[in-house]
């Protein structure tokens, strides 16, 4: 029980500590560290004492942690000693967290994360961990790769924003703008992971998602008047709402067509169309176009009932503002449904003439339902079979496997 209440108090408090414990030491690593050193004691004395005030009592933990580990460091001593002042100054303000309060430390936590002399591998672990709370064990598991290969981006990634001389600091206001992009991309990538894995056995992996929606939130509270932050944050909760109908009680996924729509997220679909009203306040970016595609369908009683029109519309402004070979293939999706299979076959043989996405397994299973409402029942089935080759997500490979068999 107390292990979940660290847990707990960590995963809602660990951006504010460790963004405070950066501004006062200066040093993005010594303060990730001291933050975590600050959980291990309470794992240890909270059975023994539970404090009146938890996320005060891991500040003024993880602070001396801090300012131990500096004195330690004998060409710091004159910066130890301002610590020691600031400790002795702010003790009051650390047992007096407000919880709720929110401010730019958090924001500057984000971009120094984000910071582009990372690699985007870097950057998600990063994030993951100092903003969003996660141990090195749950980043692991959401991405399906080795612990050590997560704490060894972790440990590079501190290394290098401390040889780049990274300052902890919010940008220029033109410099906040044009790396926003780089922090939107980096919870992008988390939440796609989380709905819809790479690979694995589980089609879904809601707590990553969950994770980002409430990193999007933070960020969108934090830097309200960026309608690209609301667009993202719209496309996070319209996509998360259909997520009870996306699975089987056995986890097998469950199409589009085929989903119960009594069973989505009507909560998330409205806070999805409150942040797209926001987005739209000055013209829609890709991320607030990819949200107003999620709210066609969500608000949509069916398949057949859909605004085609309007997606492939929606898909075509996306593809001039953000052109990428995965719009192209979600437009011929789009148009398929709208005006026919024939069209759609068209771009997507445009798009492997061109080889624009080599070893997806996402062409050949859209060339293959388009082949199949063709009729041409033995190339669809050929398409399907390679598509299951290509694609490394159990539960989706089971699904393209169960199609192509039923084309013999």
């Amino acid at each position: 029980m107390v292990t979940a209440d660290v847990e707990a108090v960590w995963r809602i408090e660990s951006a504010r500590i460790v963004a405070a414990l950066t501004r006062f030491t200066g040093d993005f690593g010594l303060a990730e560290d001291a933050a975590q050193e600050a959980v291990a004691e309470a794992l240890v004395s909270w059975p023994l004492a539970s404090p009146a005030n938890p996320a005060g009592w891991l500040m003024a933990t993880a602070r001396r942690r801090a300012i131990d580990a500096i004195r330690r460091r004998t060409a710091l001593q004159d910066r130890y000693a301002l610590l020691a002042a600031d400790l002795a100054a702010d003790s009051a303000v650390d047992e007096a967290i407000d919880p709720d309060k929110i401010d730019d430390d958090v924001l500057a936590l984000m971009f120094v994360s984000c910071h582009p002399v990372l690699s985007p591998e870097a950057r998600v672990a990063l994030t993951l961990r100092v903003v969003g709370g996660l141990s090195s064990e749950e980043i692991a598991r959401a991405f399906l790769v080795p612990v050590p290969t997560v704490q060894a981006r972790i440990t590079r990634g501190k290394k290098t924003i401390a040889a780049a001389g990274v300052p902890f600091e919010l940008p220029p206001a033109a410099e906040r703008r044009e790396r926003l992009g780089g922090v939107l991309s980096v919870l992008y990538v988390i939440f796609t992971e989380g709905s819809t894995a790479t690979s694995g056995d589980r089609l879904l992996r809601p707590d990553v998602a969950y994770e980002a929606i409430r990193l999007a939130r933070t960020l969108a509270a934090l830097q309200p008047d960026e309608p690209e932050v609301h667009g993202l944050l719209a496309l996070c909760e319209l996509t998360a709402a259909r997520f009870p109908a996306r699975t089987g009680p056995d986890g097998s996924p469950v199409l589009l067509d085929e989903q119960d729509r009594r069973l989505w997220d009507f909560s998330a679909i409205r806070r999805g169309l409150a942040a797209l009203a926001k987005a739209s306040t000055r013209g829609l970016g890709p991320y607030g176009l990819q949200a107003a595609i999620a709210a066609t369908h969500a608000s949509a009683p069916s398949v057949e009932a859909t605004d085609w029109d309007r997606i492939v519309v929606l898909y075509e402004a996306l593809g001039r503002v953000a052109p990428s070979p995965v719009v192209e293939l979600n437009r011929a999706v789009a148009v398929a449904m709208a005006s026919g299979p024939a069209q759609a076959l068209a771009i997507v043989d445009e798009l492997i003439a061109s080889n624009r996405l080599p070893g997806s397994h996402l062409v050949p299973t859209v060339r293959g339902e388009l082949l199949a409402r063709l009729g041409r029942r033995p190339e669809a089935r050929a398409e399907l079979e390679l598509a299951a080759r290509l694609c490394a997500n159990r539960r989706e490979r089971s699904v393209l496997l169960r199609k192509a068999a039923t084309l013999s």
